[in-house]
């Protein structure tokens, strides 16, 4: 997919945890517009919040403009009725709605993290990204006449870290075994796919992202490399992510594009793609990517990006990005000389780092309080991770049972 698109270097999700990022992406909008700023939303009779109903998905616009409509995989937007992907313009719905479970089949799967077709329980048999490779490729088979619509969310490579034998085996002496195991089910998956899509001569006019919802996880052996931080925090590692976009007909492959750029743009993109008028009344914060991919356009889709869950935000303006911890304070960083986040300007550049603190108070003015939170332990823990990051000192704890049995 990287030979034959575009490989975008500094690309960012919305959210730094996976509810909120997938809010972001599949409406446009930051998230925060409409209170879904954190994990937590409850299931079963803790309740459930999940999407707003009055808020447009990326899915009702195109079901909308005749296109056959198809979320596969994992949902992790609401478990309520009115949240059902078949309620937010989806035709059919293959996957869970929970935000992780087994890779392989369940005896007694809840309603909630059990594999469903449209509401319906389906038994499996096998290894989840497999299956929901499989499906995808059915689906393409099934529409291959008409114009649709795809939304492919493999909970690979989200604990639990579980693999098939063979790939065990296979990355027997890789150090960290279980996430390469994983990552090459996810490889052959996504390389289905890409084959039935060439087998059918769908390839050249299909428009394809691939990226992933937040950055890597303390918790199953990822690595952000330079980038400092991972999921769950304000760090460019929490956010900064793989991102790629392929359409050969339209946009020459094997480019490398630098500008700033965000999650949010894959909507505005793709319905500019498609030629479809969007309504004025439809508020989006993403760019159209298009001009700058095909040459029209040069430098950054966005001059500034946000990003804020609770009690951590962050902004970045141009090259600078700054970091807040609610009753902590704030960090400043020039990310053009110093990627790893490790040289804080705060005093040595006030002016920059009054321009960001009045962008990020001047936008979060414009959206509205989180609907809900996150459980105390997880505040408490994620609050531990960015003080010490601030301080470029070790972190202690990475989830609230170590810092619970700790303090």
């Amino acid at each position: 997919m990287a030979k034959s698109g575009v490989v975008f270097t500094d690309a960012h999700v919305s959210a730094t945890v996976c509810a909120p990022s997938r809010a972001g992406l599949i409406t446009g909008k930051y998230q925060q517009r409409f209170g879904f700023e954190a994990n937590g939303t409850g299931y079963g009779d803790s309740g459930d919040i999940g999407l707003s109903d009055d808020v447009v998905t990326m899915a009702d616009i195109f079901k909308n403009n005749g296109y056959k409509t198809i979320a596969l995989g994992k949902w992790h937007l609401g478990a309520s009725k009115s949240d059902h992907p078949n309620q937010r313009g989806f035709d059919e719905f293959f996957g869970f709605e929970i935000g992780s479970r087994s890779y392989f089949p369940l005896k007694n799967p809840s309603k909630y993290n059990m594999l469903q077709h449209n509401g319906n329980r389906v038994k499996f048999e096998g290894y989840m990204t497999d299956v929901l490779g499989d499906k995808s490729v059915k689906y393409i088979e099934e529409h291959k006449d008409q114009p649709f619509f795809m939304y492919l969310a493999y909970n690979a490579v989200h604990t639990p870290m579980e693999a098939k034998e063979e790939h065990l085996e296979k990355f027997k002496n890789h150090p960290r075994q279980k996430l390469a195991a994983m990552t090459w089910s996810l490889d052959e998956n996504v390389g289905k796919l890409n084959q039935k899509l060439r087998d059918l001569g769908l390839e050249q006019n299909t428009l394809i992202y691939f990226l992933r919802d937040n950055g890597g996880a303390a918790n199953n052996s990822s690595s952000g490399g330079p980038l400092k931080g991972w999921k769950g925090n304000k760090f460019e590692g929490g956010h900064r992510v793989p991102f790629v976009v392929s359409w050969p007909k339209e946009i020459k492959g094997g480019q490398t594009f630098k500008g700033l750029s965000s999650s949010l743009d894959i909507f505005t993109t793709s319905i500019a793609a498609a030629k479809i008028k969007m309504s004025d009344d439809l508020l989006l914060d993403g760019v159209n990517l298009l001009p700058y991919l095909k040459g029209v356009k040069s430098g950054n889709p966005h001059d500034r990006l946000f990003w804020r869950k609770l009690e951590e935000a962050g902004v970045r303006v141009g090259d600078y990005k700054m970091v807040r911890l609610q009753g902590y304070g704030a960090t400043l960083y020039n990310l053009k000389n110093d990627l790893g986040e490790m040289t804080n300007l705060e005093s040595r550049n006030p002016k920059e780092f009054q321009l960001l603190q009045n962008e990020l108070e001047n936008w979060e003015s414009q959206m509205i309080r989180p609907l809900w939170g996150e459980e105390r332990s997880w505040m408490d823990v994620t609050y531990h991770i960015h003080e010490r990051l601030m301080q470029n000192e070790k972190v202690l704890y990475t989830n609230p049972f170590e810092y619970r049995n700790e303090n």
